[in-house]
């Protein structure tokens, strides 16, 4: 089966307001770019966005933000990103933070079935509030829910025409676990290769997980917070 669409417009066409959006990558690092862009292009509006941070002002998530098409964003890291600080402080936007290891165990049960586990992260805080907590073996513990989304946009290294992925260092903290826990899962590679040439022992996402994927045309490396050394 031939998975591969021409173009980013064409994977975001069917995605309707009032969806939620899983987004992988690390700051800038390892996101899906054109994705992101085509969603923008399209004003494709009240979206729950489920992402690590969100982005800068002008890349990564923060142009969706820019033009007001979230609703709603979970996450664990939200700095960077002056429009999104000006939208929270006053209260346009609503925001779910989540501890990173939460964040992610979270997302992991959703793609394995599993209903739930308990953590001591967050115990005692404002993030146990509503939750049901158990003492086990003499520390408390929170249940936490997994989190699922509608759709997920993951970007990759290398991807086959079925959909099996291979990712680089940095897009391997998020894209793995949301490409198994949205229902309808778009990848983004930078290089697109026939089915059978990847390594089987070297596949990071089983093409099952994924309905379509595209081949970006360039990607950007940007950098997010430029430290200059001055000797």
């Amino acid at each position: 089966m031939n998975k591969v669409l021409a173009t980013a417009d064409e994977a975001v066409a069917a995605i309707p307001d009032g969806a939620s959006i899983m987004i992988g990558g690390f700051g800038l690092c390892g996101i899906p770019e054109h994705l992101i862009a085509a969603l923008h292009r399209r004003g494709t509006k009240d979206l729950t966005i489920i992402s690590n941070n969100a982005g800068i002002d002008d890349y990564g998530v923060g142009p969706l933000l820019k033009s007001r098409q979230v609703r709603k964003m979970i996450a664990t890291y939200v700095g960077e990103n002056k429009e999104f600080e000006r939208q929270f402080l006053q209260k346009e936007i609503e925001v779910e933070l989540v501890p990173q290891g939460t964040f992610s165990e979270r997302m992991r049960a959703a793609g394995a079935g599993i209903g739930g586990f308990f953590t001591p992260t967050g115990a005692g805080t404002l993030i146990a509030e509503g939750k049901e907590s158990r003492v086990i073996d003499g520390r408390t513990y929170i249940l936490e829910a997994p989190l699922a989304a509608d759709f997920a946009f993951v970007k990759a290294w290398k991807g086959d025409r079925v959909g099996n992925l291979v990712y680089r260092k940095t897009a391997r903290n998020f894209n793995p676990v949301m490409a198994t826990a949205a229902r309808h899962t778009i990848a983004e590679v930078e290089h697109l290769v026939e089915a059978g040439t990847l390594e089987p022992d070297g596949i990071h996402t089983p093409g099952i997980f994924i309905k379509r994927l595209l081949q970006g045309p360039e990607y950007v490396k940007r950098i997010e917070k430029r430290t200059v050394s001055h000797g």
